[in-house]
């Protein structure tokens, strides 16, 4: 088993190198300002300085619009573009297409019915899927609420685009999230951290080698 891995939510150079030197193969970025993992488009620009080119660069925006999604691809040399509103397919090709990079779409899961129609509007459209658990009715945030979805509904499933599992992961449960989905990516952001917004270098290391079976 092995799995390639996204830390989520990077707002400090201290989980920026915590997540590099743990193997990550990608970073996200939170361009939402509710968000206590939001990063300012000058701390983007800052911290991207430092990240290698085979580590991906991954800018979470919901429901932005073109010029907020031009400046931050800008501040933060992003790689690919994480849509995690209730944009459209016809938004995610339009998207591609003004900005030529990858762009991944969040997929709220709490049934199959959410996987078949999501698979039926956005497989093959988004280069990515990413799989995350339905938020909490009283949540602002779309994602980073630690809340898990039945792992078996990915179970055998294929699709055209590569894909992620997202939702309530941790050092603890990753492994058999991976196992039972079949994931060939892992998302994590609250899962990783010491306190709302500020990740735990100890546990992104230990999620990481979980991930990937080391």
């Amino acid at each position: 088993m092995s799995c390639m891995v996204k830390i989520c939510g990077i707002n400090s150079e201290d989980a920026l190198i915590a997540a590099m030197s743990a193997g990550a193969d990608a970073l996200g970025y939170v361009f939402f300002p509710p968000s206590p993992r939001h990063i300012s488009l000058k701390g983007a620009t800052t911290l991207t300085k430092q990240v290698p080119n085979s580590i991906l660069k991954v800018g979470l925006f919901v429901e932005a619009g073109d010029e907020a999604l031009q400046t931050a691809i800008e501040a933060g040399n992003l790689d690919v573009i994480q849509l995690h509103g209730k944009e459209s397919p016809e938004r995610v090709t339009e998207v591609k297409l003004r900005f030529g990079l990858k762009v991944m779409k969040a997929i709220s899961v709490s049934t199959a019915d959410d996987i078949d129609k999501a698979q039926s509007d956005y497989d093959g459209i988004a280069d990515f899927l990413l799989f995350d658990a339905k938020p909490p009715k009283d949540s602002v945030l779309p994602g980073g609420n630690a809340v898990s979805f039945d792992w078996t509904l990915l179970t055998g499933r294929h699709f055209k685009s590569d894909w992620m599992l997202a939702g309530g992961l941790n050092p603890d449960n990753v492994a058999e999230a991976i196992k039972i989905s079949g994931a060939p990516w892992a998302d994590v952001s609250s899962g990783v951290e010491k306190t709302k917004g500020v990740k735990d270098a100890r546990k992104i290391a230990d999620f990481i080698h979980a991930a990937k079976g080391y």
